[in-house]
């Protein structure tokens, strides 16, 4: 007991994953009797606490134009703090440039998803609130891990609570879309397992040590068919999660069946898991095999982006509009992360964070409508501009960021992406640039034909010529994600640059390893904690292309 309580007084990290999950518990307690907007209150108030815990930790470390640094929490004795020694797995949590964005986009939503949900959920708020702070801690838990085992033990935590929220909260088909969310999921996360576990025990064959840790798992030397096998399974598990075509199909359903809170986090969230699972772990650990298999991925991210958007562009329905430009933009991040390039990469990394400000803001903007109307049809809407203008600036605003105009965010992550995607010295990438950028051009014809079927034109019916304009609650629930659009935009610099180090470590090592062909394991000696690797923040002299400096 003295052991777990001093996880949480000496390792922030560990007070930042776990403080959620542990605010739930009270929930648990508070008598039926109690109000619901007590519940609320007591959920934005845990909510906020994270934020600060986690806000000043990371601002503690950040600094005008460094990179942020690689910290991982050790035992009170400096050693890894063992989980199960018999089989060498360890509580092994530490944050890097990497996962820094990807934390603080966690915290700074989860807040905001509390409030927009305030008047959408009626009923069970108790378990709501219990559900989003333990979907907090599971996420967290991905992004920090540095333990495989323990990255899949929070890899398969986040299912429970999202799958909760879509199958209780959700709409009419509620049941469908929670059932085929969870059996997608379950899918790849079974190979997701054997794999590892595969892994495991190679690297106690080839050293005599069980080890999960991934900085002992990148030092083994696999031939190229083992690699071709275990990437494959790491593959599904990332891709389902992305969502990438052709295994998109749970996507639409689960966002259009989810609460406007349970939206959000799934494309704010939920969805760069599988991004990060392949940048953090199934190109670093099986490099030769992402290179062989990097083009039809290329491929699959390539029709991801023209079909996510030309089916948006079909759609009656905002919300599926929504639903489908995920993956159309989530098939950018992967064409950057596939094209093995440090531009590339850092536009990769960034587009996660400004689909999810986007994106999230799209998300909650359609709640916010539907709380009024109870419709996400478009023929139901027309002329809103002239009744809601609050309303229209905000959805002109999140729109076009998310199509990518110039001096907001995701202009700055496409460019990146494209730019470095094009220059490329792995692999020839210009068509596939090419046919990108006709994504860039459709993802601005469906959310302008969004906006004008939504804002424009004459009130058609009668319903809407008394709607109410944004609240003050619902006001600052979009203030600091449109604040955020804007300063990425004209600042991106800020954002970038934090990252480069890392991700330039990373990339020099696996662009040095991605054409050795082992002819077996290496018999590497188990990673000294102390010592950092390319999977934890040691500096490499880089093969890649120079960082641009964090300006496009």
């Amino acid at each position: 007991m003295e052991t777990f309580l001093s996880l949480f007084t000496h390792n922030t990290l560990t007070l930042m994953v776990f403080f959620p999950a542990i605010a739930a518990l009270p929930l648990i307690f508070i008598p039926a009797r109690q109000s619901q907007t007590g519940v609320k209150i007591y959920t934005l108030a845990a909510t906020l606490v994270e934020l600060a815990i986690g806000g000043s930790y990371l601002l503690s470390r950040l600094a005008p134009g460094a990179s942020f640094p690689f910290v991982r929490e050790l035992g009170l004795d400096g050693q890894p703090i063992s989980w199960i020694p018999r089989w060498g797995i360890r509580y092994e949590l530490a944050i890097d440039g990497i996962s820094m964005p990807l934390v603080a986009l966690t915290l700074v939503l989860m807040p905001l998803v509390i409030l927009g949900s305030w008047k959408g959920i009626e009923k069970h708020w108790k378990a709501y609130g219990a559900a989003m702070l333990l979907l907090t801690t599971g996420m967290l838990g991905v992004f920090l891990a540095f333990d495989l085992f323990l990255f899949y033990v929070f890899w398969e935590l986040v299912l429970v609570p999202m799958y909760l929220i879509i199958g209780i909260w959700g709409g009419e088909r509620k049941i469908y879309a929670a059932l085929k969310f969870f059996l997608y999921t379950m899918a790849g996360s079974l190979p997701m397992l054997v794999a590892l576990l595969w892994l495991g025990w190679r690297q106690h064959e080839a050293t005599g040590v069980w080890s999960f840790a991934l900085a002992d798992l990148a030092q083994l030397s696999l031939p190229l068919q083992p690699q071709l096998w275990l990437f494959a399974a790491f593959a599904l598990a990332f891709a389902i999660k992305v969502p990438m075509f052709p295994l998109h199909t749970w996507l639409p359903d689960a966002h259009v069946e989810a609460p406007t809170g349970g939206s959000v986090i799934l494309a704010g969230v939920l969805l760069k898991l599988g991004t990060y699972g392949f940048l953090r772990v199934a190109i670093p650990l099986f490099p030769g095999a992402a290179l062989r298999l990097g083009m039809p991925l290329v491929v699959l991210a390539l029709i991801g982006i023209l079909y996510g958007a030309l089916v948006a562009w079909v759609q009656s329905d905002m919300k599926k509009l929504v639903a489908y430009s995920s993956v159309a933009h989530l098939g950018f991040v992967m064409l950057g992360l596939l094209a093995f390039d440090l531009v590339a990469w850092q536009g990769a990394l960034l587009q996660m964070v400004n689909h999810g400000l986007s994106t999230g803001a799209l998300f909650l903007l359609v709640g916010m409508l539907y709380d009024r109307r109870h419709t996400k049809k478009f023929d139901e809407f027309g002329g809103l501009a002239k009744v809601m203008p609050v309303f229209a600036f905000f959805l002109v605003f999140s729109s076009l960021a998310s199509v990518g105009l110039p001096m907001l965010n995701g202009f700055v992550g496409e460019f990146l992406i494209l730019v470095g995607s094009f220059g490329t010295d792995v692999m020839d990438l210009r068509w596939a640039t090419v046919a990108a950028t006709f994504g860039v051009v459709l993802a601005a014809v469906y959310l302008l034909k969004m906006l004008y079927l939504t804002l424009w034109g004459p009130i058609t019916r009668p319903e809407n010529e008394r709607l109410e304009d944004l609240s003050f609650r619902e006001i600052v629930t979009l203030v600091p994600l449109c604040a955020l659009m804007l300063w990425i935009g004209v600042a991106p610099a800020l954002f970038i640059d934090p990252s480069t180090r890392h991700l330039d470590e990373l990339l020099t090592s696996v662009r040095a390893r991605m054409h050795v062909e082992g002819p077996g394991v290496a018999a590497a000696p188990p990673h000294d904690p102390t010592t950092p690797t390319a999977l934890g923040g040691a500096a490499h002299t880089s093969a890649a292309r120079p960082s641009t400096g964090g300006a496009p």
